[in-house]
């Protein structure tokens, strides 16, 4: 099979998302990827991250970030850019593109938004609605050092491999839980992370339309 070119696979998998960013309904009932021992007692936090699909020369990427070891959660995992949804915020992608700004300094005008995937629903009670761009960046991302250590991205040719992703195993509480995990130059996508970028390769970048995505 003739592999599509990158432009033609910008298409295939902006036709595979969300127009608009999914409402929650608390009715339905949504499981978290992981069950705390304590329901949380407040509504779960609106979030968004950023999934950006870097155009360079040599083909397509996506972006994460290595968490600054300062922070008080998350410190040093791997990340993609994004955080709360805060009130300011229009929508989800307005908090993805002004997260990504502050993050790493990805110029709003260098990215277009393609669409959504499904909202993915944390243990530590935070919704998170993933936002797709594509971005032509005009010059270096720079991490911002009060919250990123580094920046990097992964080829997409990668990440459309099956075979580049297998599973982490961590206790929670006593009870073992898994997620998705992908190593790369040196460095593990693991937890929320690698759990989004497999839905995006099953949603999104697989060759057969009718692939559930996975996750947790």
């Amino acid at each position: 099979m003739q592999a599509l070119t990158d432009d033609a696979l910008i298409t295939r998998i902006a036709s595979r998302l969300l127009r608009e960013p999914e409402a929650f309904d608390a009715s339905a009932g949504m499981l978290p990827d992981w069950v705390p021992d304590t329901p949380p007692g407040r509504p779960p936090v609106p979030a968004a991250v950023l999934i950006a699909l870097v155009k360079r020369t040599e083909g397509l990427s996506i972006l994460y970030t290595e968490r600054s070891p300062e922070l008080r959660s998350h410190s040093g995992q791997i990340a993609f850019p994004g955080g709360k949804v805060d009130p300011t915020d229009s929508d989800a992608a307005d908090a993805a593109l002004r997260e990504a700004w502050e993050e790493v300094q990805l110029e709003r005008s260098e990215a277009k938004v393609l669409g959504f995937m499904p909202l993915y629903y944390t243990g530590t009670n935070y919704l998170i609605t993933p936002v797709v761009a594509v971005v032509e960046p005009s010059k270096p991302f720079i991490p911002n050092p009060g919250e990123v250590r580094s920046v990097f991205e992964v080829p997409l040719d990668y990440l459309m491999t099956p075979g580049s992703y297998s599973t982490f195993h961590i206790k929670r509480g006593g009870r073992e839980h898994s997620t998705w995990q992908i190593e790369h130059s040196g460095l593990v996508i693991w937890g929320i992370t690698a759990n989004l970028t497999r839905r995006f390769h099953d949603l999104a970048l697989s060759p057969e339309q009718d692939t559930s995505p996975e996750g947790g």
